[in-house]
């Protein structure tokens, strides 16, 4: 009797084949999708945190501005509040008073900045919690796809330097400027300005995105109701430095707030390919800055403003969260692409926004992740060379005329329809 034929069973080997399709597809989608990205950036951040941690004990610290922070702070401490006396090994404090007090719990955290490891753990927390803001502004806005954060971190050796290797007071600065923009994204203007203010009280550096806070302030709430904003801005300055103010305010005006310093030419990233004379030149530094600003007008008038936009709707517009931070990021690029001099440590200013303004672009996301890597081989070029400057360049002009050629953000479109209903009605 002839045997009957038991057919083979499939059933597992589909349901494989089904399971491993599933996982492709989570994959592909935690990947690409923008709203999953608090998924892929906790898992950035436990890989920072070894990732920081090893390279505290692996890799050796270098001094270059700590012990001159030290001896700054050190001085207020010790009574002296006239700038004109309070210095360091680098030279004189150009800081305004906020970076005094941080810095100065800083003093005592790590028995008067002698405590190296100490200091390194503790900028090592703040580069975490300043990778927390920086995701949940990413995940607010939906507008970068969570691969993108794999290059900015774990990747980027200088970001890491300039963090736990070198301490600088860049870092600080920048947590309290991405605090604000998280307010902002809450509508927590009043906040906002608080820690925008603070920002600056630290570095001036984060004046370069006031353009457009200014801007998003008068279009969010009229020329009256900024100027109580602008105000608390100005009273955070004032409260802070008042013990410097009263013992010597030119001296603290002109020292803190100077605004025409001269960089030396030998720590420059971006002009490396000029004659040092041309570089130190002041006419070279007025067509920079006549430079800045035409580009931010520019992009006023074509860019962040309506063409059909009449007086009475200008004010008062209701903001997408992703617009309010793209001109605040655009208003700090132009400043960086027109700076008069660009130092390793400044590359922590724009560093953490790059993916967004690439993002932003029609670029092809082969030319996004080629000027992600180039402009961070030209940071971590040292000393900078004709090269690595021009490409920096040549980055910065891509990525400018990339945001330029790029659809305009404007209102949403909810907002839009709910002023028009309110103009019918009346």
């Amino acid at each position: 009797m002839a045997k009957m034929a038991v057919p083979r069973k499939r059933g597992k080997s589909k349901d494989r084949d089904f399971d491993l399709q599933s996982l492709f597809e989570w994959v592909k989608n935690l990947l690409f999708d923008p709203s999953k990205t608090w998924i892929v950036g906790i898992g950035l951040l436990f890989a920072e945190m070894v990732v920081n941690i090893v390279v505290i004990w692996k890799i050796k610290y270098t001094e270059i501005d700590w012990e001159a922070y030290m001896d700054e702070v050190e001085g207020v401490i010790n009574g002296t509040y006239d700038y004109t006396y309070l210095k360091g090994e680098t030279g004189p404090l150009v800081y305004p008073a906020g970076f005094v007090y941080i810095f100065t719990g800083l003093y005592y955290l790590t028995g008067h900045g002698t405590d190296i490891r100490t200091a390194q753990y503790i900028f090592a927390a703040l580069y975490i919690l300043t990778l927390v803001c920086v995701f949940a502004i990413y995940q607010k806005t939906s507008s970068v796809p969570p691969y993108a954060f794999f290059f900015m971190c774990c990747a980027s050796y200088r970001i890491h330097s300039i963090y736990i290797l070198r301490l600088f007071n860049d870092p600080v600065a920048m947590f309290f400027l991405y605090l604000a923009v998280n307010c902002f994204l809450f509508n927590w203007w009043s906040i906002g300005c608080l820690m925008f203010s603070l920002a600056v009280s630290i570095k001036m550096n984060i004046l370069l995105f006031a353009p457009g806070l200014l801007l998003l302030l008068f279009k969010s709430f009229g020329v009256w109701w900024t100027i109580p904003r602008l105000a608390l801005c100005a009273v955070v300055q004032l409260v802070l430095g008042l013990p410097f103010l009263l013992e010597n305010p030119v001296s603290y005006v002109t020292m803190a707030f100077n605004l025409g310093r001269q960089f030396l030419f030998k720590w420059t990233v971006n002009w490396r390919f000029l004659p040092e004379w041309l570089f130190l030149g002041r006419y070279f530094h007025i067509t920079l800055l006549a430079c800045h600003l035409t580009v931010l007008l520019l992009f006023y008038l074509c860019k962040w403003t309506r063409k059909s936009e009449t007086l009475k709707s200008y004010f008062k517009r209701p903001f997408q969260r992703a617009t309010i931070v793209y001109i605040l990021f655009v208003s700090n690029f132009i400043g960086m692409a027109f700076s008069r001099s660009l130092h390793y440590q400044f590359y922590v200013w724009y560093f953490h926004t790059l993916p967004f303004l690439l993002w932003k672009t029609n670029l092809w996301v082969s030319g996004k992740l080629l000027i992600l890597g180039v402009i961070e081989l030209c940071w971590n070029t040292y000393p900078s060379t004709v090269v690595s400057s021009v490409s920096l360049h040549v980055c910065h002009a891509v990525l400018l005329g990339a945001l330029w050629f790029a659809e305009p953000l404007f209102a949403d479109k909810a907002a839009d329809n709910a002023r028009s209903n309110e103009s019918k009605k009346e």
